[in-house]
C-alpha cells in the first residue's frame, strides 16, 4: 500500500494488471533469493569459524545451503502473492487519487 502512487502511474501509462502482478511477485521473489544465499553464506561461515576456533572437523551439508535458495525464493512469491494480486486489482485513477 506503500506505492499507491506508482501503481497508478504505471497502470495510467499503460502497463496491465499481468505486468504490474508481475514486477512485485518478481521483486518478492529476489528479495527471498538473496535473503536465503545471505543467509547460507552466514550459516556457513559461522559453523566454519566456530569448527576452526574450537579445533573441531566443520561437518556441513552443502544439500542444505544449496537448499536455503530455493527456501527463500519459495517463500519470497509466497508472500508477494497476496500483495501483488491486491496491486494488480487496482484501478488507475483510484490510486493516483487515494493520499500517499
Amino acid at each position: 500500500m506503500e506505492r499507491v502512487g506508482e501503481i497508478g502511474l504505471r497502470r495510467a501509462l499503460g502497463a496491465s494488471r499481468r505486468q504490474v502482478a508481475g514486477q512485485f511477485l518478481a521483486e518478492s521473489t529476489t528479495i527471498g533469493l538473496l535473503g536465503g544465499i545471505v543467509g547460507a553464506a552466514l550459516g556457513v561461515l559461522v559453523v566454519v569459524s566456530v569448527a576452526g576456533v574450537k579445533q573441531w572437523t566443520p561437518v556441513l551439508d552443502f544439500r542444505l545451503a544449496l537448499g536455503a535458495p530455493v527456501a527463500g525464493v519459495l517463500v519470497g512469491f509466497l508472500a508477494g502473492l497476496y500483495p501483488s494480486l491486491r496491486a494488480a486489482r487496482m484501478e488507475p485513477a483510484d490510486a493516483l487519487r487515494s493520499p500517499s
